[in-house]
């Protein structure tokens, strides 16, 4: 059987190098302010022999300027040059590190003092006080996008004009992780005031990089804000392409369009390590490409087709055959380097199971249904494999790629069946993940689009996120992993690193294990 999956699957994989992208190419101006993309380009001199602009190819394009709404990796990648966090992890070392906050002092197990560093300015020439902190961490609160990520937080109070006091309503461990996340940007309220909606196509931040111009669908150019508290950055101009299909990405950097490229698919990466003129950046990854089931929707409200649908995956095959052996099967929805990970055991590959299962649950004959997945051409070629599996027990699964905007609002609403993600534990604490996946509060759009809610899910994520013991912590989701693994609302497939090509010509790169790459000290030769 193994062998016909094989078959099926190969014969699916050459259907998608024909598969075509619609509704992500080109696009009007979302946006401008001054300068043009196109132009920036063609800016090839700076000083020291060094290129004015770098740019970068993505996959995917930004859903939102506005980092309390804007919170996938394709938005925060060009978002995180804007906006700076009061504090910051270190991809190099993982340690926490003072951003906007240059210093803190925990009082008690509630309480936190920041001092604000004092000559911040924001991009409009504004000052950055304490009142933009408390207004833009309260704002991140009241975001149904994000809340997940602040939601802790009991009070925010402003001392004077540089200290701020924090109140969460229990003791909360990643407390300062969580505030390093993108998604806990500081914005100027002023500015957000007087206008809300024109903030979220002209953002303004207080980061290395200013807005000049979105392109929907097409690019993002920033400009170098020589003001930064942090410092002139490297380059002058930052452009950031979209690039849907990932051997096109990998062209565009072979033929030296681009600078970088995110999002090397496993296909590619001996081609750039073999050719000279290229470097291949690596990190191990924090994020789970899995299926959600949509509970609210039948016949995934039954217990025994969702596990069913599990044994139904061949996991190592899907590695073995899509990935070409560059991933990690997974057996939970956070990855191994993440606090808190527990393995609840390997996930079975059994369709004889799932067959008998399928008929107890009253469906002997399968069933039809689909899957929704982002315009990725990985993605898409692991749920047309996964397709082909699910039809080798009966079920017969339509595979529906949408542009990744419209993916994520239309999963949001719940309107899927099953849809294949990709999430990142952007904290690193398996909190960041369980709280908005699992938990009966943060359906939708928050996260958890299997619409579970389950009592005993809730109470083990709200006592793992008010214990501060680590050794507790680790029982309570070691046991929480368990229970996740019965209830199967998710079908946690792969692991993968990171993976970053680029032209030999770029200086001073560091791969985000967030994916949250900093480009400010990154420059490219001439």
């Amino acid at each position: 059987m193994k062998r016909n999956l094989k078959k099926i699957i190969a014969l699916g994989l050459a259907a998608t190098m024909a598969f075509s992208l619609v509704g992500c190419g080109g696009g009007g101006d979302a946006s401008s302010s001054s300068g043009n993309g196109e132009a920036a380009a063609n800016e090839s001199s700076g000083e020291g022999g060094y290129k004015d602009t770098l740019i970068w190819a993505q996959g995917a394009d930004v859903t939102s300027m506005d980092p309390h709404q804007g919170k996938e990796t394709p938005s925060v990648e060009v978002t995180d040059q804007i906006f700076d966090t009061l504090t910051v992890v270190n991809p190099e070392t993982n340690e926490l590190e003072p951003q906007i906050a240059e210093s803190w002092e925990q009082t008690d197990d509630l309480t936190y003092v920041f001092k604000i560093r004092q000559g911040i300015k924001f991009h409009d020439g504004s000052d950055l006080t304490a009142e933009d902190v408390k207004f833009s961490l309260e704002r991140a609160i009241n975001s149904a996008s994000v809340s997940y990520l602040v939601d802790f937080i009991d009070t925010v109070e402003v001392n004077d004009d540089y200290t701020v006091t924090v109140t969460t309503k229990f003791p909360y461990a990643p407390t300062l992780r969580n505030l390093a996340v993108p998604f806990a940007a500081i914005v100027p309220k002023a500015v957000v005031e007087a206008d809300e909606e024109g903030f979220k196509l002209h953002p303004i931040g207080c980061g290395p990089y200013k807005f000049v111009e979105w392109k929907q669908g097409d690019s993002v150019t920033l400009e170098a804000f020589d003001e930064y508290f942090g410092g002139t950055p490297a380059t002058k101009n930052l452009i950031m392409k979209v690039i849907p299909e990932a051997a096109q990405r990998t062209i565009a950097l072979e033929t030296g369009e681009v600078d970088l490229v995110y999002g090397i698919v496993s296909n590619d990466i001996d081609k750039i390590k073999e050719n000279p003129d290229l470097q291949l950046f690596e990190a191990p990854s924090m994020n789970c490409y899995y299926i959600s089931m949509n509970m609210n929707h039948k016949p995934f409200d039954d217990e025994r087709v969702r596990e069913a649908i599990n044994l139904a995956i061949d996991r190592q095959l899907l590695i073995d055959t899509i990935l070409n052996g560059a991933g990690e099967v997974a057996d939970s929805i956070i990855a191994p380097g993440v606090f808190g990970y527990s393995s609840p055991g390997a996930y079975e590959y059994n369709p004889e199971k799932a067959k008998e299962l399928l008929a107890e649950a009253g469906y002997p004959d399968g069933f039809s249904t689909s899957i929704w997945v982002n315009d990725n051409q990985e993605r898409v070629e692991a749920c047309q494999a996964i397709s082909a599996m699910l039809m080798e027990v009966g079920i017969e699964c339509s595979v529906e790629v949408m542009e990744f905007g419209r993916f994520i609002e239309d999963t949001s609403a719940g309107e899927h069946d099953m849809g294949y993600f990709g999430w990142t534990t952007s904290s690193k604490d398996g909190d960041y993940t369980f709280y908005s996946l699992e938990h009966s509060t943060q359906q939708g759009a928050a996260g958890n689009r299997s619409f579970l809610n389950d009592p005993e899910v809730d109470a083990l994520i709200d006592e793992g996120r008010s214990t501060t013991d680590e050794a507790k912590r680790a029982e309570i989701y070691k046991e929480l992993q368990v229970k996740l693994k019965e209830i199967n609302n998710n079908a946690p497939i792969y692991y993968s690193d990171v993976t970053v090509g680029a032209s030999a010509k770029v200086e001073g790169f560091v791969p985000d294990p967030i994916e949250y790459h900093k480009l400010d000290k990154v420059k490219v030769a001439n």
